[in-house]
């Protein structure tokens, strides 16, 4: 029976990881220490008890001998509990919802040794499928990237962290954004924009409430039409699949596939009151032509 070093935690999602055959150590400087003594680079893994789609890459990749063997000897791996460190998880969703458009758990994200993200996505399949890239071949691909193109790789992460921090205090400081960084920030949620089925990224697909607030209120400032109609194309879309719970009301936490048709059973306070605001307030901005069920959708969450 394999025993890492996660035996000697107290959170039970840690305690579940600690007989795989990856060498995961907590978050801590013991860690850090070892990626700078070994001159190898973190691999961060985020999740939480309840998650599912944490059980399904632990199962797929992390119980694999050969996989496991692979993480071990390229890189650092560290686990944490997003319930237990909600610093940590923030600051690296922060990352990769910048990088890749969209976020969820379990979170996975490669760091330098001085903890710099540099990559990052989320569940990834031990071979490639559904148009995802396997976990494997990533590690593989990262591991070839640090021995023959650090300095691209250390000059990436000094970068990133440096908007992270810049984003992370512009946010503690209660400032409204300038312009031009709100319209950044319409457009990287233009260019992730599903225009066909709705939401934003593929699949898993998650509702984004707070990606919706943000659009409607860019459109009550500026006036971009676009901006409204990524948003109600949206609610429509979620409205009508099998994410809403057709029977009894609310929204489940996600869907697996880009189309919203199959839902992830499970609901989140959090997601059922984000989402009430986001139709209550998609009624009032929608034209009054339009034979669209947000108010009724808002009062059936």
């Amino acid at each position: 029976m394999h025993i890492n070093a996660l035996i000697h935690e107290k959170s039970p999602y840690l305690l579940q990881h600690a007989h795989n055959p990856v060498d995961w150590l907590p978050w801590g400087e013991a860690a850090f220490a070892r990626a700078r003594a070994e001159d190898r680079p973190i691999f961060l893994s985020i999740g939480y008890s309840t998650c599912h789609w944490c059980h399904v890459m632990e199962r797929e990749s992390f119980e694999n001998e050969e996989i496991a063997a692979l993480l071990n000897r390229h890189f650092v791996p560290v686990k944490v509990d997003r319930e237990e460190r909600p610093d940590v998880d923030r600051i690296y969703m922060t990352f990769v919802q910048a990088t890749t458009g969209s976020g969820g758990w379990p979170l996975s994200v490669w760091l330098t040794p001085e903890l710099r993200p540099f990559y990052g996505g989320t569940y990834f399949p031990p071979e490639t499928r559904w148009g995802r890239p396997g976990f494997r071949q990533v590690l593989e691909q990262i591991a070839l990237a640090w021995q023959t193109n650090r300095a691209k790789i250390l000059e990436a992460g000094a970068r990133i962290q440096e908007e992270i921090e810049s984003a992370i205090r512009l946010e503690s400081h209660g400032r409204m954004p300038a312009g031009s960084a709100l319209e950044t920030g319409f457009l990287h949620f233009r260019r992730a924009y599903d225009s066909v089925h709705g939401g934003f990224g593929g699949a898993p697909k998650f509702p984004r409430p707070a990606t919706l607030h943000f659009l409607l209120r860019y459109w009550k400032r500026t006036g971009q039409a676009e901006a409204l109609e990524m948003t109600l194309h949206t609610l429509r879309a979620m409205r009508r699949g099998g994410i809403y719970d057709q029977l009894g009301g609310g929204f489940h936490r996600y869907a697996v596939d880009e189309r919203w048709f199959v839902p992830h059973f499970e609901k989140m306070l959090y997601d059922q009151a984000q989402l009430a605001v986001a139709y209550i307030e998609a009624d009032q901005a929608a034209p009054s032509r339009t034979p669209d069920r947000f108010a009724q959708t808002a009062q059936e969450i």
